[in-house]
């Protein structure tokens, strides 16, 4: 009997894929070597004795028995493919990938009947009723979230088995063939909005990039037609200033020339000459023309000019110019001039 009890194995919490985790059961051999990252869990005539520590121990045979043996590294499961039911009536197909590790070695194996099934179980309910909290497009949005969620609610049940999920994985989701229709739709439908709105943006950038040029360009305009206009006026002021100056100049010598001995004729000779050109330019700008009845009279048409001009003078009387003073070489000069006429 004693043969038979040790040929015949617990049920360990583990899939014939995963016999790596923890070495099968050893015999009492008095002398053992228990491996690194392993727990052998001994009883003492049917009742839990002590667990051995990695290295070197000793038993007593037929009264020490291995009745578990854990391995203390990080356990990986495999979560079968499920049905879930979002938040919108959307049944999903999810599956993942559980990550765990025996913290005490005594709950694990006395604290609950095939740990793995228990685990496993859990993980699954546990997705089913955090997957009713979400709807479809917040369960590929907030994945990482879910993943938390499930860890937490898997560590509060696990604590009283020795257990600790360190972190849990979806690995895919499956949706239904028309939700996933309906769902390329929605996102070819997304995407057209998105290139009509940035499409719509750019056409009113450049809308907005054209009428500011324009209006640029319309104050760059005004403003060179202002300056051109402010340096056409000065121009023109400072070209009437300068011509009246010249004209008051001439006026002056015109009028002190008068003054002067024979200023008469020389005027009579201006009037002659102007006289003149006025009558070659005749006719080379008006097919009308006005002439007077002594055309040819030059002479007379001097006297009239030289009449108004005189008449003009006595109106506005100027107070004559000061003579020069002459000089002694003039007074010695002028009897000689006398004598000879």
């Amino acid at each position: 009997q004693v043969c038979q009890t040790q040929r015949t194995a617990p049920r360990l919490w583990v899939t014939p894929a995963q016999q790596r985790w923890a070495s099968s059961l050893p015999m009492n051999t008095v002398v053992l070597f228990v491996p690194q990252q392993e727990a052998w869990v001994v009883e003492r005539m049917g009742r839990f004795h002590r667990i051995l520590e990695p290295g070197l121990n000793f038993l007593i045979p037929l009264l020490d028995r291995i009745r578990y043996v854990q391995s203390l590294k990080e356990i990986v499961i495999d979560v079968p493919e499920q049905s879930a039911v979002s938040l919108d009536n959307v049944t999903l197909q999810i599956d993942g990938v559980l990550y765990l590790r025996i913290l005490d070695p005594f709950k694990a194996s006395y604290g609950v009947e095939e740990p793995e099934y228990a685990v496993t179980q859990l993980a699954q309910t546990t997705m089913r009723s955090e997957l009713g909290k979400l709807t479809l497009d917040k369960v590929f949005r907030e994945r990482e979230s879910l993943n938390s969620n499930i860890v937490h609610s898997i560590n509060q049940a696990s604590d009283e088995w020795g257990i600790r999920c360190l972190r849990y994985e979806i690995k895919d989701i499956h949706v239904p063939p028309r939700v996933k229709e309906s769902m390329q739709m929605q996102v070819e439908a997304e995407r057209k909005k998105r290139a009509t709105v940035l499409e719509s943006e750019g056409t009113r950038e450049a809308a907005i990039n054209v009428a500011e040029g324009r209006k640029q360009a319309q104050i760059l305009a005004s403003e060179g037609q202002k300056a051109e206009q402010i340096n056409k006026a000065a121009g023109e002021a400072q070209a009437v200033l300068v011509k009246a100056e010249a004209k008051a100049k001439a006026i002056t010598l015109l009028s002190d020339a008068l003054t002067q001995q024979n200023g008469n004729a020389a005027a009579s000779l201006t009037v002659a000459e102007q006289y003149v050109s006025a009558f070659s330019n005749l006719a080379k700008e008006s097919n009308t023309i006005l002439l007077p009845s002594n055309t040819g009279d030059i002479s007379g048409m001097v006297s009239q000019a030289m009449t108004i001009y005189s008449t003009l003078a006595k109106a506005s009387p100027k107070a004559p110019p000061e003579e020069p003073q002459p000089s002694s070489e003039e007074v010695r000069t002028e009897p000689e001039e006398q004598r000879n006429h």
